[in-house]
């Protein structure tokens, strides 16, 4: 267990940004990046013992990722259907609750089956690993002001009783590689008094290493959530 104690991250998220670009600096298809990036999504997730994470957020695929070429995004829901696939028993082996945020269920019938699958046979799990799927966050925010107005005032403690994440922790730790610094439709609500951590690390080469430093970067930081 790593220290860290009151000043650890409980909930991390991360914006896995910049598969694209480490396969063009390699002159390789845009698919061979998208299959690093799972491979280091695969690395990390193994780590997160070595951590005090409780629940880890990964922008796997967003609202908006559907107006990428067809094949880009038929590759990127045939490697949804191969991680499940190969990586389901290690999650349930280690203890891991798979949890899904966004309109998943809009997805391919194939893919909501494997997830529900999946959902249920990990709901034991002790640490959340937590995947957004055809996820937005001003959509979600919408959602839940609608949802809240239906059933009376509409309050923050309304609104966050109907968004994705109600049933995790609050968020400590954003983090986005690739260089870029933006929340891309991320996240919005759950950002309000997050630390976030831009790095120009492009996805397929983040490493736990990366992970333990940004957790370090964290604990040093004094969060005031607006007071002094």
């Amino acid at each position: 267990m790593a220290a860290g104690g009151a000043n650890a991250a409980r909930h991390v998220a991360i914006i896995m940004d910049g598969n694209g670009r480490w396969a063009k600096k390699r002159a390789l298809p845009r698919a061979l990046g998208h299959k690093r990036g799972v491979e280091a999504v695969r690395t990390l997730v193994r780590s997160l013992e070595d951590t005090e994470i409780e629940c880890l957020t990964l922008y796997a695929f967003s609202s908006e990722n559907w107006k990428r070429p067809e094949d880009e995004v038929d590759d990127l829901m045939n490697l949804m259907r191969s991680f499940i696939k190969s990586d389901l028993p290690e999650f349930i082996e280690n203890g891991v609750r798979l949890e899904i945020v966004g309109d998943w269920q809009a997805l391919a019938p194939d893919i909501v089956e494997m997830l529900e699958d999946a959902l249920h046979r990990t709901a034991g799990g002790k640490r959340t690993v937590a995947v957004a799927l055809n996820y937005g966050s001003q959509q979600e925010i919408a959602r839940a002001a609608q949802l809240a107005a239906n059933e009376g005032p509409v309050t923050v403690d309304a609104i966050e009783r109907h968004l994705h994440t109600v049933d995790l922790p609050p968020l400590d730790l954003l983090i986005r590689t690739s260089g870029e610094v933006r929340l891309s439709n991320f996240l919005l609500w759950q950002a309000a008094y997050a630390e976030m951590l831009f790095l120009d690390v492009l996805w397929p080469d983040f490493t736990p290493d990366h992970l333990k430093d940004a957790l370090a970067r964290f604990a040093s930081r004094e969060r005031r959530y607006g007071g002094r």
